[in-house]
């Protein structure tokens, strides 16, 4: 990337000025270029000068014209200005820009690859909802972000491992068999009461029903045998629903699996060998204050139940120390914020360092109608489900508008903007855009034009150049997203290529008398087409040809 260039050019830059006395020999900061937001400042900034202008004790506006004084200007670059208080603009040649037209024509659907990760292994763990009832809105959002950023993380040179962990084990599954079993015996006329704490919602009722059906005149006696048929439609239901949503996994991955084939006492034995177990109150903890918790936490209760944290133990155990994956990823709903810092302190405990394990905590979505706000089902009178949702809007709009926010903030999701057909609604307006590239590209092949002799120096306009500049920033936004974990640059990013391909469709008649001209702006619309469709690729939506 020509921003990776430029880096490389500040680095030398500032080394060779320590070298002259130009600069003291103070440790060099990190080097962040910025895609300045006026564009008569440059393609990029640098703020080094800035940067070091405390620990050198120098001017940055000196600094920066010392560096610049030493900077040889490769040939893609047209200059490169100092600007107040301290800056380092760089801009590039349009000639160098409207090559890369080409470039990106020719790499097709590999452009934006690259081999940041180096083949490094990686489980992204993402929905992983406990098998006892339909996946609801908020876990789609989980969802798309998991999927997202596997797909950015894939093609970033990462071994990506999409894994859902399937809680099958443990008091909520007691509570789920307990409770089917009740519903179960209601089917087939037998009065039978409900547990206390066990799952009331409709679905249920629906579960018992089928299987009553299915098992004609036998009659389950115990409630596992039970509860193992009804989970197992449970997470066929989620599956399905996931599917549905165009998101699928690698791995699934079975809690009580952890139980039975060992990885639970291993972990134990491992960490009391270490030091991290301790035995009070009749039940059996987890010294996290050693690593710097404020309180220890309960591993097995006092009647022999392990917890789910004890669990979740054995879980990162299998990760790390027995699949050996480099980095972990969990994505979590925002009822589970309090189980991250002891989850990093049981990853030290294994002794694996702490930064490798990275949790992303999804907020809530609120559900709207316009300004009002919809708390539950019509059908049910429960919580929406996500499969509601995909029925009403589609699994494209979900898909964008979930990644329409950081992951990190709270969200509202507008059912009616969902469903608008015009530019109001960016689902439709991004989307109308790849189908505009379609339409252009097919109209230049039933007039039989060949485009492939196009010049594309002829692209001089300000709407072309603006556009070439933006598709060159693709492989910065994926590179962005594999460092910071934030997959909602992706949607910001599909948009604003929309938008700028509609302004440069406008001002800009591509297929005209000018056959020399048609034949470079066709090169330039099939490059959108390209960076377009891969941005929509990745996002796993549907790239339209017809609108």
């Amino acid at each position: 990337m020509i921003k990776d260039e430029i880096t490389a050019l500040l680095k030398e830059a500032a080394q060779e000025a320590q070298r002259r006395g130009l600069l003291p020999a103070v440790t060099m900061p990190e080097i962040v270029l910025e895609r300045p937001q006026n564009p008569e400042h440059g393609d990029y900034a640098a703020t080094l000068p800035l940067k070091l202008a405390r620990a050198a004790r120098m001017n940055p506006m000196t600094i920066a014209q010392n560096l610049v004084d030493l900077i040889q200007v490769p040939d893609e670059i047209e200059s490169v200005v100092v600007a107040s208080p301290g800056f380092i603009n760089f801009s590039l040649k349009s000639e160098w820009l409207t090559k890369q037209v080409e470039d990106i024509m020719s790499s097709g659907e590999r452009y934006g690859d690259m081999d940041l990760g180096r083949g490094a292994k990686v489980q992204v763990e993402f929905v992983s909802v406990n098998p006892t009832g339909p996946l609801h809105v908020g876990h789609g959002r989980g969802a798309i972000l998991g999927s997202t950023l596997a797909n950015v993380l894939s093609c970033s040179g990462y071994e990506v491992v999409k894994e859902y962990y399937v809680n099958d084990a443990g008091g909520q599954m007691d509570a789920f068999y307990r409770s089917l079993y009740a519903r179960y015996q209601q089917a087939l006329g037998i009065d039978a009461e409900m547990p206390a704490e066990g799952y009331f919602g409709e679905y249920m009722i629906d579960i018992a029903r089928e299987v009553a059906t299915e098992q004609g005149d036998g009659f389950l006696q115990r409630p596992a045998e039970l509860g193992e048929i009804g989970m197992a439609k449970v997470m066929q239901a989620i599956k399905t629903d996931l599917e549905a949503l165009g998101v699928s996994f690698d791995v699934w991955f079975s809690e009580k699996s952890l139980l039975q084939e060992g990885q639970y006492d291993r972990v134990m034995a491992f960490l009391k060998e270490r030091g991290y177990i301790d035995e009070k109150e009749g039940a059996v903890w987890f010294t996290s204050t050693l690593l710097g918790e404020d309180k220890d936490n309960v591993l097995v209760r006092s009647d022999g139940t392990p917890t789910y944290f004890a669990t979740d133990i054995a879980y990162h155990f299998n990760k790390f120390i027995e699949r050996g994956f480099s980095q972990v990823i969990n994505i979590w709903g925002a009822d589970h914020q309090g189980h991250v810092s002891r989850m990093k302190a049981v990853v030290s405990a294994l002794g694996v360092d702490p930064e490798k394990l990275q949790v992303i905590i999804s907020q809530m979505v609120t559900l709207k109608r316009g300004e009002t706000s919809i708390k539950a089902s019509k059908r049910t009178g429960e919580l929406i489900t996500l499969r509601e949702l995909i029925d009403e809007v589609g699994p494209d709009v979900c898909r964008f508008f979930f990644l329409s926010h950081s992951a990190d903030s709270q969200m509202d999701f507008d059912l009616e903007l969902a469903k608008r057909q015009s530019a109001d609604n960016p689902v439709y307006y991004v989307q109308y855009g790849y189908a505009r590239i379609a339409s252009i590209l097919r109209l230049a092949q039933e007039r039989g034009i060949d485009y492939s002799y196009g010049s594309v120096s002829l692209l001089t306009s300000d709407a072309e150049l603006r556009l070439i500049r933006r598709m060159l920033q693709l492989p910065e936004v994926l590179e962005l997203i594999a460092s910071t974990l934030e997959p909602h640059h992706l949607s910001y990013y599909a948009l604003d290529v929309a938008t700028i391909f509609h302004n440069f469709y406008e001002k800009c008649r591509v297929v005209s008398s000018d056959s020399e001209l048609t034949a470079a702006r066709l090169k330039l619309v099939r490059a959108a087409q390209v960076v377009l469709g891969k941005t929509l690729k990745l996002m796993e939506m549907v790239a339209p040809e017809r609108m």
